[in-house]
């Protein structure tokens, strides 16, 4: 099952059910609130069950594509939401750029944080289980975001009662650590954030119905235009992370070093979230794309064209930190922006936002459906053999391709595209300056009625 499929399938409608409260609800709970409280606990229950090895042999296979689905639907639920209140945090765009350098921080601390603990309480089983001569398997965990994935060695398949059964016990002990960590930030997101009213319409105004609002959005050209192009780059890193863990196993002899430039690839990203914040605020944000992008191809040249420089591949891993951190914060300080313009052109709408930002995440998880589909194709046509100690030169040769020239070709297509966004520094200030004029005519205008209100 394609991890993306399902995702894909629900996200977008199930993303519009915040903006659709009861009637007078928006006055007694926030929007984003009860999807988040009500979503949370049970996404960790079933990312707990996911690592659980029922007692029953048959349908194993049906446990875990249900709870696949239902943690991915929860996990909709909880994300889209989330990614909104950046909206309404604030009018001040300013202010939301902070917020969102600060939430993509956190977001990739957390993923580093994600990465040690469940990665470093269960390798502890697989270290003596090394194929020296025929037997090979890779295990990768994969995080909420999408995001890491770790390479734990190689393993032999010849595994002992005991050792299953601890292995078992280690990595339900790593679920059970994960999700502890996922519900202590769900507590500190509930106490410490409050969301405030839509600024620029008036709370009479209902939400638009969700197929008129999806026609809009999908008809918007500036955002279209910014999709489109990064989703050729999403779809860039996804390749590059999900061949990464064979490249270094079987391209570049690294696969004992795979778990340390993981961590120095995210430390580094993590170090330069706030120089991109610096960066876009002094030449703007389209520039910080180019650059950021741009950084990226010669070291994954670097890299395939040098693949058994432990060297090269450390200083490649740190200085691709730095695209990588773009791609962190670029995408999602730039939609605020597409949607600002959205809101000059047709002010009477209101509640589209969970739109706008769910078919982002949406072509995100297709870019990571295409790129596993496809280097899965690329791969058994190469001849690759699962569980090989030794794989034909073929494998390696491809695996350069899918490191290298493959995203290369792909972010060269986005900026392409990205090209023809039209959302300048220039447009955005004068459409930051006229929001705020509309915001305070609709403020005036909502003092207005509520003194004749009081006066009748």
């Amino acid at each position: 099952m394609n991890p993306g499929t399902w995702e894909g399938t629900h996200q977008p409608r199930v993303s519009h059910l915040p903006t659709e409260p009861p009637v007078n609800a928006r006055d007694l709970w926030p929007i984003a609130y009860p999807w988040i409280i009500g979503s949370a606990p049970f996404a960790v229950l079933s990312y707990f069950l996911l690592w659980y090895v029922p007692p029953f042999g048959r349908g194993r296979f049906l446990w875990y594509i249900f709870f696949y689905g239902l943690f991915s639907t929860l996990l909709t639920c909880y994300q889209v939401p989330y990614s909104t209140l950046t909206m309404f945090l604030s009018c001040d765009l300013k202010e939301r750029n902070k917020a969102t350098v600060f939430r993509m921080t956190m977001q990739a601390i957390g993923t580093v944080v994600g990465v040690a603990v469940q990665g470093q309480i269960v390798a502890e089983n697989h270290i003596s289980h090394h194929c020296f001569e025929r037997n090979m398997s890779s295990y990768f965990i994969v995080n909420s975001t999408g995001i890491s994935k770790l390479f734990n060695g190689n393993t032999s398949n010849q595994h002992t009662l005991e050792s299953i059964l601890e292995m078992r016990e280690l990595y339900i002990i790593a679920s059970g650590a994960v999700g502890s960590i996922y519900l202590f930030c769900m507590i500190i997101l509930l106490v410490g954030v409050r969301e405030r009213d839509d600024p620029y319409t008036k709370k009479s105004e209902k939400p638009i119905p969700f197929l008129k609002g999806t026609k809009l959005v999908l008809r918007y050209s500036p955002y279209l235009k910014l999709t489109a192009s990064f989703l050729f780059i999403s779809m860039a890193i996804k390749v590059l992370e999900g061949n990464f863990a064979l490249f270094c196993t079987y391209a570049a002899n690294l696969q004992y070093h795979y778990q340390n430039i993981v961590l120095v690839i995210l430390v580094t990203a993590v170090m330069i979230v706030p120089f991109w914040q610096f960066f876009l605020q002094r030449f703007g944000k389209k520039i910080a794309v180019y650059l950021g992008t741009i950084w990226l191809i010669p070291f994954l040249f670097l890299m395939a064209s040098l693949p058994n420089n432990l060297i090269v591949a450390y200083v490649a891993g740190a200085s691709s930190g730095l695209s990588f951190a773009s791609f962190f914060l670029l995408p999602w300080s730039m939609l605020p922006d597409v949607i600002d313009a959205f809101r000059l052109e047709k002010p009477q709408i209101k509640g589209l936002e969970t739109i706008f930002c769910s078919f982002y995440v949406f072509f995100t998880k297709l870019a990571n459906g295409v790129s596993m589909g496809l280097s899965a194709l690329s791969l058994h046509f190469a001849g690759y053999k699962t569980g090989a100690c030794v794989q034909p030169q073929s494998v390696a040769f491809t695996l350069k391709l899918l490191v290298a020239a493959l995203p290369v070709g792909l972010i060269i297509i986005g900026l392409i595209i990205f090209r023809f966004y039209p959302i300048t520094e220039d447009i955005r200030m004068r459409n930051e300056l006229a929001l705020e004029e509309l915001r305070q005519n609709v403020h005036i205008g909502g003092q207005s009625l509520k003194n004749v209100e009081n006066a009748s």
